[in-house]
């Protein structure tokens, strides 16, 4: 239920907590140029990317584009190179290609109107609703993932999408911050309200603010008095293309104190200087022998006993799947399962793999507790994606695949964190990139931290970071007791 917070308080408050703070790059365009068509494109190309990286990336573009004419005697590849590294720049550069004639029918201005926008290549109603109250200074509430987040840590709405949280603040948020709100709340989200390690010691509304699902960062005092371990396991889908999206410095905002990591797709060789040397982490990697495929790594701030690489089996271990840091009392694992495959092809082979970590797992339990993180590629019961009944057949929700997980879980004795402290649909660690489905929250809970039966009393929390960016999976946390 939403919480009755003074929102123009809030609001109030933090706009003037953040107004030294960098406004979001589109803003600034916005201010520079008053061109709408310029606030367009910056618009498009800031989706899933930093802003320094927009901001240069559209000063490339606009030195050779300006207008839409001149847009449209660019090829699509061309546009391509001068965006380069944003998120998705082939897609993006795909839609920019064909932005020249959707405004055509405009007469080569941009529509002001979020219906008319919703036409145009590459506009969502995000983008639409930003370049209606930044570029136009129209009532137009822009809901990105900051907005979203922060309402819902508020309770100010309680909803599960972006777009859901836009029609609530529609209905109640009073309409004088309708245009401001977004340039507010990212420049807020960004700075100080984080999705990882938010500083809450630090924020004015630390004694008002609900913190709902919020996990302050940890300082210094924090963890000598809290006595715990962070641990993140993160399916990063290609870590060297990460690494442009600003993945070292995600993993420092973190604060975590071991990071596993899933589908490196590198070999040691390929990675640069900045990836295998982040300050105060020693990093660990499993490379698969296939270029581009697979792997697994260790981002450690403490220091393991001993490294174990693989399971001791030729055919799985030529795949980078699994990476064992051994502690003095407990061992945590990475792990990058199979996936069945397009026709279940290798649905033997990952059963076969299944069976063979099983084993695996029960051997170390002798020694000491076991803590298993990674890509399971299953969702495990129906509460664990969004279309259950149209994915029977799928890899990742076969029946073989979960009655082993049932099996894992019941047979060997072993426990979803995730599912110790949240029972709510709707909790995925998975989308696909096609048909906006991340943006729709149509998803699966594939990512999982496991604990031995002797292991649950350590365990403090478990969750997932929905709102961290960068791959097709987001990250999941446990909170140990040291």
């Amino acid at each position: 239920m939403a919480t009755q917070i003074d929102i123009e308080h809030f609001l109030l408050t933090v706009q003037k907590a953040i107004r030294n703070k960098k406004v979001p790059v589109v803003d600034l365009i916005a201010v520079q140029t008053k061109d709408p068509f310029k606030v367009l494109v910056a618009t498009i190309l800031s989706a899933r990317t930093k802003d320094e990286v927009t901001a240069k990336a559209s000063a490339r573009l606009f030195v050779r584009a300006a207008t839409p004419q001149q847009l449209a005697i660019l090829s699509e590849e061309e546009i391509a190179k001068l965006i380069f590294p944003v998120g998705f720049y082939k897609t993006k550069a795909r839609h920019l290609s064909r932005l020249p004639a959707a405004l055509a029918q405009f007469d080569y201005l941009v529509p002001k109107t979020i219906n008319e926008l919703l036409t145009l290549p590459g506009v969502g109603r995000k983008t639409a609703n930003l370049v209606v109250s930044v570029a136009f200074n129209l009532p137009a509430i822009c809901v990105d993932t900051h907005v979203h987040r922060i309402m819902n840590i508020w309770q100010y709405v309680t909803t599960d999408t972006p777009e859901k949280t836009e029609m609530a603040l529609r209905k109640k948020l009073p309409q004088r911050f309708w245009i401001s709100v977004n340039s507010i709340l990212v420049a807020f989200g960004q700075s100080i309200c984080r999705p990882v390690g938010p500083l809450c010691d630090s924020c004015v509304l630390t004694d008002q603010c609900p913190k709902n699902g919020v996990t302050p960062r940890r300082t210094k005092k924090m963890a000598t008095t809290q006595n715990q371990y962070t641990f993140v396991s993160w399916n990063v889908n290609g870590i060297r293309a990460i690494e442009k999206k600003g993945f070292v410095e995600i993993l420092q905002e973190m604060n975590a104190d071991i990071i596993g990591i899933q589908e490196t797709k590198a070999q040691p060789n390929q990675l640069s200087d900045n990836l295998k040397n982040i300050p105060g982490y020693t990093s660990y990697w499993h490379s698969a022998e296939k270029k581009g495929y697979s792997g697994v790594a260790f981002y450690s701030r403490l220091k393991p006993v001993a490294v174990h690489y693989g399971l001791g089996i030729e055919k799985f271990d030529c795949e980078g799947r699994v990476l064992t840091l051994e502690f003095d009392s407990f061992y945590l694992l990475t792990i990058y399962f199979p996936n069945a495959g397009e026709g279940l092809k290798r649905l033997d082979y990952k059963l076969q793999f299944n069976n063979a970590l099983e084993k695996h797992c029960k051997q170390l339990e002798k020694k000491k507790d076991v803590i298993l993180c990674g890509d399971f590629n299953v969702a495990h019961k129906e509460i664990d994606l969004k279309n259950p009944k149209n994915n029977v057949k799928n890899a990742g929700f076969t029946p073989e695949e979960r009655r082993w997980m049932d099996g894992f879980i019941d047979r060997a004795d072993y426990i979803d964190t995730f599912r110790m402290f949240n029972q709510e649909p709707e909790q995925y660690s998975w989308w696909s990139y096609r048909f906006n489905a991340r943006s729709k929250n149509v998803g699966w809970r594939i990512d999982y931290f496991c604990v031995n039966k002797n292991a649950e009393k350590k365990v403090l929390d478990a969750k997932i970071l929905q709102e961290v960016m960068g791959s097709d999976h987001c990250p999941v946390v446990l909170n140990y007791a040291q």
